[in-house]
């Protein structure tokens, strides 16, 4: 039987799970504090309208019609857990209802931030070639194996978005006495300015960096506008990593940039995942390769879990949530990420 004296919490985070992202403590609270209904995502239209109707938060990410919606009149705040918000539910009645649609995306930034460094500064050393050269005897010596290398330190550097991800980045590059510009239409100069970074056109960071950081979202206007052209623009030897989404990025010309020699590059996201065993980018050399792991550590799937217990907190005492990113109506909509399909 159902306790009425307690929130009712419907949980459909698919593809994570409860016991991903709430460490056993927070799960037990989570537990005792709530009335909780695990389901999934597909499951939610065919509850039963005195349960539709109680739930006051939903853990997930499933798609909503407006119908369902309309039946859950005791809703407070839907928690993103996937990471990207997506256009999947009518965001306008939402946000017309007072409803809260928040994501725990940021607790990425800092290990993907973390990842994005060790990229660049492999590819600025070579480090993972000079290490299989050495595993088959082909090692070079000295100055002899740094023929391509370069500093990291006081280099040029660009970031394409300037999002959570973005401002870890350069807090993590401030070390290195970088120079940064960054391009982002969705940020005023002075925000950028007040995080160390010059405000610059897209081609400013293209043809002016030496590593340039790929951490933009993927949107209703930017997929795949970085194409063979902007390529072409960089400095010739520079660097280019992804970080954010393939589909900011036109894959094959990026592929065909690489192989001509012109760039170097690095990704942790492919066009699609798992990718194909025949893939060209499997084997091309000047691209290190990463299998969309830079975020999927356990100690970032456990602070969405607090992060999400905090605010719910909050919002039983009549207060907003805080630690949560809020989805913005005049964005949210353009959102065009894919989902997650795994951890």
């Amino acid at each position: 039987m159902s306790d009425r004296s307690r929130p009712l919490v419907l949980s459909a985070p698919r593809p994570r799970t409860l016991e991903l992202i709430l460490a056993p403590g927070a799960l037990a609270r989570l537990r005792a504090e709530n009335e909780v209904i695990e389901v999934e995502p597909e499951e939610i239209a065919a509850l039963a309208p005195d349960i539709l109707g109680r739930v006051r938060y939903l853990i997930g990410q499933p798609a909503l019609s407006l119908q369902t919606l309309e039946a859950m009149v005791s809703l407070r705040c839907i928690f993103n857990v996937e990471g990207n918000l997506l256009d999947n539910m009518p965001y306008e009645h939402l946000f017309g209802r007072g409803v809260h649609v928040v994501t725990t995306s940021q607790v990425f930034a800092e290990p993907v931030a973390e990842i994005g460094l060790a990229l660049a500064l492999d590819l600025a050393r070579g480090i993972t070639d000079a290490d299989l050269a050495f595993r088959e005897g082909r090692e070079l010596w000295g100055a002899e194996g740094n023929g391509s290398a370069r500093l990291l330190s006081g280099a040029d550097i660009g970031f394409i978005g300037f999002g959570d991800l973005g401002k870890a980045l350069n807090r993590l590059l401030a070390g290195f006495r970088a120079r940064a510009k960054a391009f982002d239409p969705w940020l005023p100069p002075s925000v950028l300015r007040e995080s160390g970074v010059e405000p610059a056109t897209l081609d400013e960071v293209l043809s002016g960096s030496d590593v340039v950081f790929v951490v933009a979202s993927v949107t209703s206007e930017n997929q795949g506008f970085l194409d063979a052209g902007s390529f072409a623009r960089m400095r010739q030897g520079a660097a280019l990593i992804l970080l954010s989404r393939a589909g900011v990025v036109d894959f094959p010309d990026l592929i065909d940039a690489v192989r001509s020699g012109h760039i170097v590059a690095a990704s942790d996201v492919f066009p699609e995942e798992p990718l194909a065993l025949d893939h060209p980018v499997r084997r091309l050399p000047g691209f290190l390769r990463s299998a969309h792991r830079a975020g999927a550590l356990d100690i970032a799937f456990k602070r969405m879990g607090d992060m999400v217990l905090e605010d719910m907190a909050l919002m039983d005492r009549g207060l907003p949530p805080m630690r949560c990113k809020r989805a913005e109506r005049e964005t949210v909509s353009r959102m065009r990420s894919k989902p997650v399909e795994r951890n």
